[in-house]
């Protein structure tokens, strides 16, 4: 028998030789979210899943869809939701109407670097006018838009979609000073969504009243965005003036968000027809004159050069971007890993960072090509 000294030496020995203890059980259905053969091994995935939906420091995860290299490697939904729910957008509405002025640009309706047709902006000095679509796309129209402004009730998304300008929100958004030299600041706006969108009314249907410019657009905005993206569920709203409200009102189940990541991808590509020219999802995502980390209606994965960090630039692949918007909706495609993440829900502000990190976990799993 070996001395009691001894023996208690050997069992800890044994225990430092044990390792990690053993991960918990994955919960009942974790599993059976994620494919067979996901690209990466599966229990690892199907964990990193069920923490967007069991983590109290995230919020609410209503929605998860991961696509590798076009294959659903995972699908999950929350309690009382499901495929064919329709999922509000948000400010990832903004990177749709991107897509749709694409469609104008490649048919020659409007050019980039050229004022867009606001007839108030066209009058004799008035220095709005040295505004150019390139410039709107890429937020950096000088227009006094400050977004979340404290307090809430005057911040200008608020009252241009809720209170003063809801009616006619281009006119309201339009109507607004320049803060900045056209081109000189890059400034957040989600009111420019709404006025890409009286844009594309404008050329649409010139002449029209509410109802014409609402059914121009929405008759261009299936042939040449949701008909050939095959993503029926997308369901832009329009104010009582017919404008699409461009800048977060674009709603879609997350099946169809996933196709929307899917050709930003592509660079405009579904199914070997191009949706919009690859040069136009290129300048989408080519970083904009003042914000490293801002393309054209999309975010990048990139350092700010600030305190802003939207997405996980110190972590994730450089040519990584992303739709992202209010209350934690992100579609984030990554090209090198050949990754798209749709991730929907309701997360408040103090939360995202956490929310940001569990994405950007899923997407470690992968490797880059």
């Amino acid at each position: 028998m070996l001395p009691a000294l001894l023996l208690a030496v050997l069992l800890l020995a044994a225990c430092g030789d044990a390792g990690p203890p053993p991960e918990p059980p994955l919960p009942p259905g974790a599993l059976e979210a994620v494919r067979e053969a996901p690209g990466v091994q599966r229990e690892k995935l199907a964990r990193a899943v069920d923490a967007l939906f069991s983590r109290e420091d995230i919020g609410e995860t209503r929605a998860l869809l991961v696509l590798h290299k076009g294959e659903v490697a995972a699908e999950r939904y929350g309690e009382g939701y499901g495929p064919e729910t329709r999922f509000l957008g948000w400010s990832m509405s903004k990177t749709v109407t991107a897509v749709m002025m694409g469609a104008l640009v490649a048919e020659g309706r409007l050019r980039l670097d050229d004022s867009p047709p606001i007839p108030a902006w066209q009058r004799a000095g008035d220095p709005r006018g040295e505004i150019t679509l390139r410039q709107l796309l890429q937020m950096r129209s000088g227009l006094r838009h400050e977004e979340k402004a404290e307090p809430v009730y005057d911040s200008p998304e608020v009252r241009m979609l809720f209170l003063d300008g809801r009616d006619d929100m281009a006119a309201w958004a339009e109507a607004q000073p320049l803060e900045h030299e056209a081109g000189a600041v890059f400034a957040y706006s989600t009111p420019t969504g709404v006025i890409l969108a009286d844009i594309a009314a404008r050329v649409l249907a010139p002449h029209g009243g509410a109802d014409a410019r609402q059914r121009a657009v929405a008759e261009f905005f299936a042939s040449r965005v949701s008909g050939p993206l095959g993503a029926p569920s997308f369901t832009p709203e329009y104010d009582a003036a017919g404008t699409m409200t461009g800048g977060s009102m674009i709603w879609a189940n997350a099946r169809d968000w996933a196709k929307f990541g899917e050709m930003l991808r592509h660079k405009g590509s579904v199914k070997g027809a191009q949706l919009v020219p690859r040069a136009w999802i290129e300048f989408m995502l080519r970083p904009n004159p003042r914000a490293p980390d801002y393309g054209a209606m999309v975010w990048l994965n990139r350092d700010s050069e600030t305190d802003r960090d939207v997405l996980f630039a110190d972590e994730g692949p450089a040519d990584a971007f992303a739709a992202v918007g209010h209350l934690g909706q992100y579609v984030i495609v990554s090209p090198s890993q050949g990754l798209t993440i749709v991730r929907l829900g309701k997360t408040d502000q103090e939360q995202r960072e956490a929310l940001v990190d569990a994405l950007a976990e899923i997407a470690a799993l992968y490797p880059g090509r």
